[in-house]
């Protein structure tokens, strides 16, 4: 069995980022938090999420995040299986987050991206067909991605 657990971000407002988080997925909640000591440096850390899965957010961050327009290396985005794309979004816009990208029209998944306050790139992809050979299918598309927010 193979299952990704958590991810790890370095936020500099963990409040901020774990707003926009618990907005998206209002069933997940801050199963862990505390403060712990990295190279020198204390900085708060909280689990948001499931039992199963979860975020991890350190404050502290320094710098700015990656600029997403460019090919520097880093985190381009993380992405989310969703069953109700529409509510997510709504959520979201609801809070005052805005659509960065809209995916390309897709035969069998829809797909939006929006920016967490930290910089960090968030898919939300809604699969429209159980079949494996239909959600993996790489093509197909009849529009191009739209830009709509700047990164």
């Amino acid at each position: 069995m193979i299952r990704l657990e958590h991810v790890n971000l370095v936020v500099k407002d963990i409040e901020a980022s774990c707003s926009f988080l618990l907005t998206a997925f209002p069933e997940w909640e801050i199963r862990g938090e505390g403060k712990s000591e990295w190279y020198g440096v204390f900085r708060r850390w909280c689990h948001v999420g499931t039992q199963e899965n979860y975020i991890t957010l350190n404050d502290g961050g320094t710098s700015e995040n990656r600029n997403l327009k460019s090919h520097d290396m880093g985190l381009a985005h993380i992405g989310f299986e969703v069953t109700e794309l529409e509510e997510i979004a709504q959520r979201l816009k609801d809070k005052g987050y805005e659509i960065a990208t809209i995916g390309a029209d897709h035969p069998y998944r829809k797909t939006l991206y929006f920016i967490d306050p930290a910089g960090f790139e968030f898919e939300f992809i809604e699969y429209l067909s159980d079949q494996d050979a239909q959600r993996n299918l790489y093509g197909g598309e009849t529009s191009g991605i739209t830009r709509v927010a700047s990164a």
